[in-house]
């Protein structure tokens, strides 16, 4: 959240009381969508931790999700060098666009970010029981049979390499990749963590 010197140092005069507010998926850094924000619905969005916007449409607070139950969760609230733009880092709760599109920028797919959507999906499949899904039936079997696999891939991505067979090694480091993250997320964590410590190694 923006801290007190922050919050009193936004330059409203500037933007004529509507300060431009960008919301950007905490975990994939992708741009989601933007909107304004007048002082109350600033103040509003730090009180409840949901992303709520000024509609200059229907002159009135706006909470994203409020209809569709597509929450915007708040991580962090930045500003601009100038004090005249937020930068909103969120956890997005289903897709942010009216258009059913994750983000409603008509951006590129990097690889990155679908790393991010496979942790919400397998997410997903760990707190809904499908009885079709292979990742439902590895959180059922329970961590010692999660591990015992992320054990396995990691020995035949190793076997693969050394037989230098570029297809099977990429083939083989895709199970090994999904099935950490399968480990992961049932001890509540995340890549997101994972790649923070990677950060401080480097």
């Amino acid at each position: 959240m923006l801290k007190k010197h922050d919050l009193l140092n936004l330059d409203w005069t500037k933007t004529n009381g509507m300060i431009p507010a960008i919301i950007q998926d905490y975990f994939s850094h992708e741009i989601l969508m933007h909107g304004y924000m007048n002082e109350e619905a600033l103040l509003k969005t730090q009180k409840d931790g949901l992303v709520t916007f000024y509609s200059r449409t229907k002159n009135r607070l706006w909470t994203k999700g409020e209809t569709s139950g597509n929450y915007l969760n708040v991580i962090s609230i930045r500003t601009d060098c100038d004090h005249d733009a937020l930068l909103i880092l969120v956890k997005s709760t289903g897709v942010t666009c009216h258009l059913n599109n994750t983000s409603c920028f008509f951006s590129k797919k990097y690889n990155v970010n679908f790393l991010f959507e496979l942790e919400n999906l397998i997410e997903n499949r760990k707190n809904k029981f499908s009885k079709n899904s292979y990742t439902s039936s590895l959180y059922q079997s329970g961590t010692s049979r999660i591990a015992q696999k992320v054990g396995e891939e990691a020995v035949e991505t190793i076997l693969a390499a050394m037989k230098k067979d570029q297809t099977e090694l990429i083939n083989e480091s895709s199970d090994l990749i999904y099935h950490l993250i399968v480990l992961l997320h049932d001890q509540n964590l995340n890549l997101n963590l994972v790649l923070d410590n990677l950060k401080k190694r480097r």
